[in-house]
């Protein structure tokens, strides 16, 4: 079996829900014990440098955790393309705004005391121009919904994976009226799609969202399905080192 790599990445998380930071640190706490790090996608704006998210950063960070850039603000323009939807802040931007934004967000985390060379778009999702604006302000690695994009690298080189997690899609499974077994369904899948993933020898990247964890049977999943990727011998990485998954 060719060789294979796990990304855990954590989104959602704002400086107003201590419940939901809570949440997050035992999580993680799990994933360290299973000697998993996690990618950070932080949303820099309006959080407190001395907030306990802001701090809480800084400690992932020293524990070897990536700190990832996840937009700004997660506002779109009044008129975004029909299939983005809310919250895609960078998927409809041309390059000299998404360049502003970017310089916003930058310096929205320099006042944190962080930095990063890492992107990722709200709903994974990024225009041609936003593309060309990270190269030029001299980020390294972009992961959208396709894979994940070497911006250093001629041609800007692709590792293709998709992006696995709980997001709801436009498809209606089987069981989409009856919620508790719908549920049940989405966790499977998520276990299923990781250990198929493993089996190819692919880089397996799991998104969960910080109201992810407040469902208990979606914890457990992405557990059993990091339990699942580990245990066919898939190395755990961040964005940050994906690098080496490429060369594999």
């Amino acid at each position: 079996m060719a060789e294979s790599h796990l990304v855990v990445s954590l989104s959602g998380l704002t400086h107003d829900a201590p419940e939901a930071l809570d949440r997050a640190v035992a999580f993680t706490a799990e994933l360290r014990v299973r000697g998993v790090p996690v990618s950070q996608l932080l949303r820099p704006a309006g959080v407190p440098a001395a907030s306990p998210l802001g701090r809480w950063m800084h400690e992932r960070r020293a524990a070897g955790d990536a700190l990832v850039l996840h937009g700004y603000d997660h506002a779109t323009a009044p008129i975004v393309m029909p299939r983005v939807g809310r919250r895609a802040e960078f998927a409809a931007l041309p390059r000299h705004e998404a360049g502003l934004r970017l310089v916003a967000a930058r310096r929205a985390l320099t006042a944190l005391g962080l930095r990063t060379d890492l992107f990722v778009p709200p709903r994974w999702l990024a225009s041609p121009g936003t593309v060309d604006a990270l190269r030029e302000q001299g980020f390294g690695v972009l992961a959208d919904e396709n894979g994940v994009h070497f911006l250093r690298e001629p041609g800007t080189p692709l590792l293709r994976s998709r992006v696995l997690g709980f997001r709801v899609s436009g498809e209606r499974h089987p069981l989409a009226d009856d919620r508790r077994a719908a549920e049940a369904w989405r966790c499977r899948v998520l276990v299923a799609e990781v250990t198929r993933t493993v089996r190819r020898g692919g880089l397996v990247r799991i998104n969960v969202r910080a109201k992810d964890l407040k469902r208990p049977a979606r914890r457990a999943a992405v557990l059993a399905a990091v339990d699942a990727a580990l245990g066919l011998g898939a190395a755990p990485t961040t964005y940050r080192v994906t690098v080496a998954a490429r060369a594999a």
